[in-house]
């Protein structure tokens, strides 16, 4: 048994070592002594996972009982060691590729992801085909398991009566192996501290990211298993405080004669690292764009060069950009309280008189789109049924991105103003591929993003071509972002908030927002700014600030699903939900400095405004006062 357990923590650290070589660039270890060092850290959280799965085969391996020598009870338990250890080990494979698309470990939240697509199979088929080698990897490395497993053979002892033996060594070794299992699972032997968890690997690291090198995936998996993300905060604030603090109410009074109509972007993927006009003042060496219109849309409108997301997934993106609710640890609009009436951008412009459509070229009812929008109020859903021309399906995720974008412009045609419209984008994604009649036509770039982003860029070109012809086009107001980002390049978005780095555009045809504003900006922003620019004047629920509200105070808030991360001001917090653990300097976007031990009163301050974020988010969904 104890050879048999030795052979699964050799396992992981092969493991461990994989997802290191696949992942060296954002784990950011700097010398061999110092992966060993993490590796060795990792052995608590090994211990854990290996005997959560290993639970069964340790109980049966050391009952006392005749029959334990049996051939055909060795092979039961060949069985109940390698059906739980090969599907654990094998979640250590997914992130090798998945790792860096959500810059964390795979949690029991990813569900969130798959759950509402219909082709579950074709997905996982996909996987398999375009990683092939992280199959075979993980293929051999099985092999290897459990051709090590069987040199190890266990001699028959005959049958003597009876089925039980008990003798004193058995009882004795029994209840050691059961307490070591204990210690093991919780991660230490003291009663006074509670079972380890994700957070724990950052006890042993010098950069935040190294935590994810520590820390294996089934771990991550068990450890988030059943367990609640939206419960409401340990600690007391004052009510009038938070308030205060927060503001979650806004209120804007500006006139508006004709509202414009509103066409909001949220672009598949699309960080802000790729788009040229958004990283003029980065010193970047070497530095490359690849969207040419963007580019050129982007001097004729008004850009926030440090705009962030306030999550890791495309679900994240939906909620926190129409409803101003950022998700962190899990998605909000897959939580229990995902369900309530809500008030959002929607909202707003439908009390006004605006038509709401929500544009999105997959499935209808992937991701989760159909089911939140219809939560939020949109008039109409346009999805690839209403498209209904699979010639144009890209055979993985929807609708290319092109036609799907004329498609939207030739619905747009037929609305009576004002109407708002949100279009979700489906082609700048793994697998990385864009039609063959536009194969060769986009630079490679360096890596398979790049030629995608080309692509999408392309399709905004056609669009706003098309559109600019059209009556409705010269009072409309177009604002493009992206749900999150993606494979990464330059060192500078490698950085830990660089993460979240993605773009915010706003253009009017009227030349009325024009310009660069370097200060904070996030996407739970979109929606107050879009309630201002459309003239709502009452009182309205929103976390976020207006973009075109000069007084109004910048901050960013996201989550790495273990920490907040709160800038404002001079610093940026790191909170753990219950108090700071580190302080940086705004402009340390890599958190390389913690500056705790200087800690001052505008530390103080700032980690006051995260805390009083935090509790009212979590008050005011769990209680359901979101409208």
């Amino acid at each position: 048994m104890i050879y048999r357990l030795f052979l699964a923590y050799v396992f992981y650290f092969i493991s461990r070592f994989l997802f290191f070589v696949y992942n060296s660039d954002l784990l950011d270890v700097d010398s061999v002594s110092e992966f060993f060092r993490l590796c060795y850290y990792g052995l608590t959280f090994d211990t854990t996972a290996i005997f959560y799965l290993n639970g069964l085969f340790v109980v049966l391996s050391m009952l006392p009982l005749w029959i334990n020598t049996h051939p055909r009870y060795q092979s039961i338990l060949f069985y109940v060691y390698f059906i739980p250890n090969l599907i654990g080990f094998a979640t250590n494979f997914i992130d090798f590729i998945y790792y860096k698309y959500t810059f964390s470990r795979t949690t029991i939240s990813e569900w969130d992801v798959v759950k509402n697509e219909g082709n579950k199979a074709g997905m996982m088929l996909r996987f398999l085909l375009s990683y092939w080698h992280v199959v075979a990897l993980f293929v051999l490395c099985s092999i290897l398991w459990i051709y090590l497993y069987k040199k190890l053979r266990v001699s028959r002892v005959p049958y003597a009566k009876g089925y039980f033996f008990f003798g004193l060594s058995s009882v004795i070794s029994f209840l050691i192996v059961a307490t070591l299992m204990i210690g093991g699972i919780r991660g230490d032997f003291r009663k006074s501290t509670r079972p380890i968890n994700l957070i724990d690997a950052n006890r042993h690291i010098t950069k935040m990211q190294q935590a994810d090198l520590i820390l294996n995936t089934p771990f991550a998996i068990i450890r988030t298993f059943n367990k609640k993300a939206f419960t409401k905060v340990s600690y007391d604030m004052d009510s009038a405080l938070v308030d205060s603090l927060v503001k979650p109410y806004k209120h804007y009074t500006a006139e508006v004669e004709n509202p414009p109509n509103v066409v909001v972007f949220i672009t598949e993927s699309m960080g802000r690292e790729y788009i040229g006009a958004f990283n003029e003042d980065k010193s970047i060496p070497d530095y490359r764009s690849f969207t040419p219109f963007l580019d050129s849309l982007s001097s004729q409108s008004l850009i926030f060069p440090n705009a962030f997301g306030n999550g890791r997934k495309s679900i994240h993106g939906m909620s926190s950009v129409l409803a101003g609710i950022p998700s962190f640890k899990d998605a909000f609009t897959s939580s229990p309280y995902g369900k309530q009436p809500i008030e959002s951008v929607v909202s707003v412009l439908k009390s006004q008189g605006y038509d709401t459509s929500f544009f999105h070229g997959a499935p209808n009812g992937s991701m989760g789109f159909l089911g939140f929008s219809n939560i939020l109020g949109f008039d109409h859903y346009y999805g690839k049924e209403e498209f209904n021309d699979d010639s144009q399906f890209d055979g993985f995720w929807g609708i290319w991105d092109e036609p799907f974008f004329g498609f939207v412009k030739n619905t747009l045609d037929q609305k009576d103003g004002p109407f708002f419209a949100t279009i979700f984008t489906v082609s700048s994604h793994e697998p990385y591929i864009v039609p063959k009649e536009f194969a060769g036509k986009f630079p490679a770039g360096f890596n398979p993003m790049h030629q995608c982003v080309g692509y999408t860029d392309y399709a905004f070109k056609t669009f706003f071509e098309a559109a600019a012809k059209e009556p409705w086009f010269e009072n409309t107001v177009f604002i493009i972002t992206a749900d999150h980002t993606n494979t990464v390049h330059y060192k500078e978005y490698l950085k830990p908030m660089n993460r979240f780095a993605v773009p915010i555009l706003i253009y009017s045809p009227k030349g009325t927002y024009v310009g660069k504003d370097t200060s904070l900006a996030q996407q739970i922003d979109i929606y107050p700014t879009i309630a201002q620019l459309s003239g709502y004047d009452k009182p309205f629920r929103s976390w976020g600030r207006s973009l075109l509200d000069a007084d109004s105070k910048p901050f960013v808030l996201n989550s790495d699903g273990q920490f907040y991360r709160y800038a404002s001001g001079d610093y940026i917090c790191v909170f753990d939900g219950s108090k700071a653990v580190g302080f940086y300097d705004s402009q340390d976007l890599g958190l390389e400095n913690n500056l705790i031990e200087q800690r001052n009163s505008e530390m103080d301050a700032v980690e006051l405004e995260c805390k009083a974020f935090v509790k009212d988010y979590f008050d005011r969904v769990i209680d359901r006062r979101l409208e």
